[in-house]
């Protein structure tokens, strides 16, 4: 496998550019005329780290590993734009495996309007993709940090969690496997939140308790979720009853790439239809925004979870 005949193959296979592309790969750096603002987000998966090829084919390692770079564009409710892609091949990866894993990526790129721009082959010694992705809107005031939350505000959560964790365990359905494997970004969502007044937002990548616990500390406040308002995902009690563990693990395990936004409650209606008809999902209140520091995740009855999160390092 030569790496210039790869990089030909791939440049084939991209979709096609958008808009804001001037030049894109090909050249020794790609040209876009962006306009506005933009937001910038890097990401990487490594094997064994963050996925294992004896459990997810090529094409779904390179879907997470781009649908993982745009869920931080979603939580910034920013529209995708450009996706800049680092490469490290085993030697173990032949050509096909590559275009493969491109295939799982690029399917994704044209699903969301992602262009991707460019970025670089290399030699490693085990899979790597680090992607760096550019977000857009008109101005800085459109993006939604996570620093916004104030005292009333609600506090809501796209979709359902637990599938993505419960997916890891033997036996699960396929339709859990995939919320772990093929994790969907929720652009629409973000970008309907962002426009009807979220006042914060962040992507539960790592655990709804330590994702919650960085909007807290980065806005000064409380948050308060009463777990029985968490929506579940479709069968992850029984994979937790199979298994003999406790639900709440898979409920708070994180990588469903779902949303937590605050929002003042007299544009919750407002932000639930616009969730529901641009991407489709629910929009739940599972608590609020309150004046103090750090997270409740409150039980019927008043016992506490953990508000915990997963550790890239730990």
């Amino acid at each position: 496998m030569g790496e210039f005949e790869l990089l030909a193959r791939i440049r084939e296979r991209l979709p096609a550019a958008g808009a804001r592309i001037h030049l894109g790969s090909g050249d020794d750096a790609a040209i876009s005329v962006p306009g506005g603002a933009t937001a910038t987000s890097v990401d990487a998966l490594v094997d064994g780290v963050h996925f294992r090829r004896d459990r997810a084919s090529l094409g779904q390692i390179g879907h997470k590993a781009l649908a993982t770079a745009l869920s931080d564009l979603a939580a910034m409710g920013a529209e995708a734009g450009e996706a800049y892609v680092a490469l490290g091949v085993p030697p173990d990866l032949d050509e096909e495996g590559c275009l493969e894993l491109l295939g799982g990526m690029a399917a994704l790129a044209e699903r969301t309007g992602t262009s991707l721009a460019g970025g670089d082959l290399s030699r490693a010694a085990q899979l790597f993709l680090a992607i760096a992705v550019v977000g857009h809107a008109s101005g800085p005031d459109e993006f939604v940090a996570r620093a916004g939350a104030r005292p009333g505000d609600a506090l809501v959560l796209t979709g359902e969690l637990g599938g993505a964790a419960a997916g890891l365990v033997p036996g699960a359905t396929p339709a859990l496997v995939a919320r772990q494997l093929e994790p969907q970004p929720r652009l629409a969502a973000g970008r309907a939140l962002a426009h009807a007044g979220a006042t914060a937002m962040i992507d539960v990548s790592d655990g709804l308790g330590g994702d919650a616990a960085h909007v807290a500390e980065a806005s000064g406040v409380a948050l308060h979720i009463e777990a029985d308002r968490i929506p579940r995902a479709a069968g992850v009690d029984e994979v937790a009853a199979s298994a003999g563990s406790d639900p709440w693990q898979l409920v708070l395990g994180g990588e469903d790439y779902e949303l937590l936004a605050s929002i003042p409650p007299e544009r919750l209606a407002e932000a639930e239809q616009a969730v529901r008809e641009e991407e489709g999902t629910s929009l739940t209140r599972i608590g609020e925004v309150a004046a103090g520091s750090g997270v409740e995740i409150r039980l019927p009855g008043g016992r506490l979870l953990a508000a915990e999160g997963f550790d890239q390092l730990a």
